[in-house]
C-alpha cells in the first residue's frame, strides 16, 4: 500500500516549483473558471424563489420565510407558457431527427474511397462553412418556397451541417474494413451493411450530434423571429426573449398588479423562473447521454 502511495506520490515530487508553479496556477484559474459559472447559476435558482419586494429590496437571501413559489406558479399557469414549450420540443426533436438522418447519409458516401466525385463534393461543403447568402436572399428563399410561418422554415435551412458531416465521415473512415469486407462476402448489400452493421456501430456518434442539435435548436430564437408570425407557433425561446430582453412578461402573469411597481417587482422576479423552467429539458436530458459523450465527442479527433 505505501509502495502505491509513493508511486502515485512520486511524479509530484520530483516535479520541479516551476512546474508545480504552473500547476498551481492551473488549478486556480479552473477553480474561478468554475465558480464563473455555478455562482450565476445558484444565484438564478435562489432568486427564482424569493418574495420580489425582498428581492428587489435587500436581493437574495436564505431566509425561508422570504421564499414563495409565487414565480412558478404564474409562469406554469401561463398558457403562452406551455404553447412555447410544446412547439420547442417539437421543432427541437424533428429538428433532430432531420440534422442525423442527413449527415449520417451524406458523411457515408464521403467516407468511401471508391466515391467519385468526393474531392469536389468535399470543396462544395467547406465553402459553405465558410460564405452564405446572408439573411434577405435566404428569406427570399423561404418566401419564394412558401416555408413563412411554418416549422420547415425552422428545419430545413439549417438541417444539414458541414462540421458534424466532417465528424461523421472520419468516424465512418475508423471503423475497420474488415467489418465491412465480412458484411459483403455473406451477401450483404450497401443498404444492409449501413443500416444494421454500420449504424449500430457508430452509436456514440449518433448520440452526440442529436445532442448537438437539440440543444441549438433548443436555444434559438432568431429564426423563428424572422420566419414566424403566428404566435401560437412560437417556441418557448421567443417567450423567454420577451420576458428577459425586452422586460415584457406575459399578460396573462401579471394582469391581476395593479401597481405599477408590484409589476415591476414581479416581472424581475419571473426572469429567473422563466429561466429555469426554460432549462429544464437539457438537465433532464443529458444525464441519458453522458455515458455516450465522452466516447462520442472523441469521435474524429485523432484521424483526418
Amino acid at each position: 500500500m505505501e509502495q502505491a502511495a509513493k508511486m502515485t506520490r512520486g511524479p509530484l515530487i520530483r516535479a520541479s516549483w516551476q512546474d508545480k508553479l504552473i500547476i498551481g496556477i492551473g488549478y486556480i484559474l479552473l477553480g474561478a473558471f468554475v465558480l464563473a459559472i455555478i455562482v450565476p447559476m445558484v444565484y438564478i435558482v435562489v432568486a427564482s424563489f424569493i418574495d420580489p419586494v425582498t428581492l428587489q429590496n435587500k436581493g437574495v437571501t436564505m431566509d425561508f420565510s422570504k421564499w414563495t413559489l409565487t414565480a412558478y406558479e404564474r409562469v406554469l399557469s401561463n398558457k403562452a407558457i406551455w404553447t412555447g414549450f410544446r412547439n420547442a420540443i417539437v421543432y427541437s426533436v424533428l429538428f433532430t431527427v432531420v440534422s442525423v438522418v442527413v449527415t449520417m447519409l451524406a458523411a457515408y458516401p464521403m467516407s468511401r474511397p471508391d466515391f467519385r466525385g468526393r474531392a469536389f463534393f468535399n470543396v462544395i461543403f467547406v465553402i459553405t462553412m465558410f460564405f452564405g447568402g446572408g439573411l434577405i436572399p435566404t428569406y427570399l428563399l423561404i418566401s419564394d418556397m412558401g416555408l413563412l410561418n411554418s416549422v420547415w422554415a425552422l428545419i430545413l435551412p439549417g438541417a444539414f451541417s458541414v462540421w458534424n458531416m466532417i465528424i461523421a465521415r472520419t468516424f465512418y473512415r475508423g471503423v475497420p474494413k474488415e467489418l465491412q469486407e465480412a458484411a459483403f462476402v455473406d451477401g450483404a448489400s450497401e443498404l444492409t451493411y449501413f443500416f444494421r452493421i454500420l449504424l449500430p456501430v457508430c452509436t456514440p456518434l449518433i448520440t452526440v450530434l442529436a445532442l448537438w442539435q437539440f440543444v441549438g435548436m433548443w436555444n434559438s430564437y432568431f429564426d423563428a423571429m424572422i420566419y414566424l408570425n403566428d404566435a401560437a407557433k412560437q417556441p418557448l425561446q421567443l417567450v423567454l426573449r420577451s420576458i428577459l430582453i425586452q422586460n415584457q412578461p406575459q399578460p396573462g402573469m401579471i394582469a391581476d398588479m395593479q401597481s405599477t411597481a408590484a409589476r415591476a417587482q414581479l416581472a424581475e422576479l419571473l426572469k429567473y423562473a422563466t429561466i429555469i423552467v426554460s432549462s429544464l429539458p437539457l438537465l433532464v436530458m443529458y444525464p441519458f447521454f453522458q455515458k455516450y459523450f465522452d466516447s462520442g465527442i472523441m469521435a474524429g479527433s485523432i484521424k483526418g
